[in-house]
């Protein structure tokens, strides 16, 4: 099965920064709400992508270790939202592609999509990130951008 054909699910965009965590944990009480499972996704940009193309003959090794450090990241922040308790049903994907591109195309058939306000970047104390501001006005879903504590 496919995660797009999962009923219900709710998408998350996860980055592995400390924003991730807020992201995840409105994302676990949605899911309970709403009652979806939880669909992780995070993103390893074309840019990253491309570096590691560069060593054409060690392409398969580095793009391992790219979605390996992703998928660490993400972990890290899962634990950091749910500690032991994560919810039933939660998977999470590593995706090749721009972020915003791969979340709006995630956004099909999903009953909503969690991104954060700010990721990584923060460019120019911009009060919603680019991938955020592009998942609101393109996803074919609704979405719910979190803010930190600090932003709130």
């Amino acid at each position: 099965m496919n995660s797009q054909s999962r009923p219900n699910r709710i998408v998350v965009g996860v980055d592995g920064s400390e924003y991730s965590s807020k992201t995840l944990e409105m994302a676990g009480r949605m899911a309970s709400t709403l009652g979806g499972p939880i669909d992780v996704i995070t993103c390893i940009g074309m840019s990253d992508f491309y570096m590691a193309s560069r060593f054409e003959h060690e392409l398969t090794r580095f793009t391992s270790q790219l979605e390996d450090t992703a998928r660490r990241l993400v972990d890290e922040a899962l634990e950091r939202a749910f500690g032991e308790s994560r919810p039933e049903g939660l998977t999470v994907t590593v995706k090749f592609g721009e972020p915003a591109k791969v979340l709006v195309e995630e956004s099909r058939g999903s009953q909503l999509l969690i991104v954060g306000r700010h990721g990584a970047g923060g460019f120019l104390n911009q009060p919603i990130g680019s991938v955020s501001k592009a998942c609101a006005a393109h996803a074919h879903c609704p979405v719910l951008v979190v803010a930190t504590e600090e932003e709130a």
